[in-house]
């Protein structure tokens, strides 16, 4: 049985005082019936220690980005082994924001995660189309290829460190949403994509979550579909009881 996963994604947001803040609302509101589902909050870097000093232990901490070198002269860059070390469980790779505001190339974050794997890091690793490349049908296409030279690098067993999170990027920050309709297609041919390289039973075992202005009002629709398996949770993740209610639509 996959995963059923809520991955909060602060972004750039929340000074060490708003952090502590949310922390102990969270702390106080969180219903230990959530076991069952996997929780993932994505704080900035600087956050990383205190976070993970302080959530419950069933809360895991994910770090929102990665260099992809190992140690060395690169100034402002942060180690998957920093991040490691300083109580991270989870790297979030790939998001769109990265790719367009950073330039990074899918051989870029190809190296990133193989940089976390090496550390035990699990990856959210982020794909997902731009609304022309959705006009012009050829969605598929740039899901597929993001898939491929980001990951396929992998051996089955790297494979397993692996969370994917389809995000359409026209829906990102826009207050549109993809249908659930249109969550549940892509996410079949995603685990599609992943059971022509490694199988079916691996593809059928690997947790895809849907990441594009999930809110409460949408999350249980798109929670039910088949191939998805919970969200990676932009804006309604700084807000405590908002975050908690997606959590709830993924029992």
């Amino acid at each position: 049985m996959r995963k059923k996963i809520v991955a909060g994604n602060w972004k750039m947001n929340k000074t060490i005082d708003e952090a502590q803040l949310f922390i102990d609302d969270f702390k106080s509101k969180l219903d230990h019936s959530f076991s069952q589902i996997t929780i993932i909050v994505g704080v900035p870097h600087t956050h990383v220690h205190m976070a993970s000093s302080q959530l419950p232990s069933q809360i895991n901490v994910s770090a929102q980005d990665c260099s992809s070198h190992e140690r060395g002269a690169y100034t402002g860059e942060v180690s998957a082994s920093m991040l490691s070390s300083a109580g991270a469980s989870y790297v979030i790779l790939g998001h769109s924001e990265r790719r367009t505001y950073h330039a990074e190339s899918n051989q870029i974050i190809s190296e990133k995660v193989i940089r976390c794997i090496e550390q035990s890091l699990n990856v959210i690793f982020c794909c997902g189309e731009h609304l022309d490349q959705r006009i012009a049908n050829n969605h598929f296409d740039a899901v597929r290829q993001q898939m491929i030279e980001g990951l396929f690098h992998l051996s089955a067993e790297q494979l397993q460190s692996v969370e994917i999170a389809y995000e359409p990027v026209w829906a990102i920050g826009t207050g549109k949403t993809a249908t659930s309709e249109q969550a549940q297609e892509m996410h079949h041919y995603i685990r599609s994509i992943i059971a022509s390289k490694y199988g079916e039973d691996t593809a059928q075992s690997l947790s895809i979550i849907y990441g594009g202005s999930c809110k409460p009002s949408n999350a249980k629709e798109l929670f039910s579909k088949q191939d998805v398996d919970g969200g990676l949770i932009g804006g309604a993740s700084l807000n405590t009881s908002d975050f908690i209610n997606i959590i709830e639509s993924a029992r």
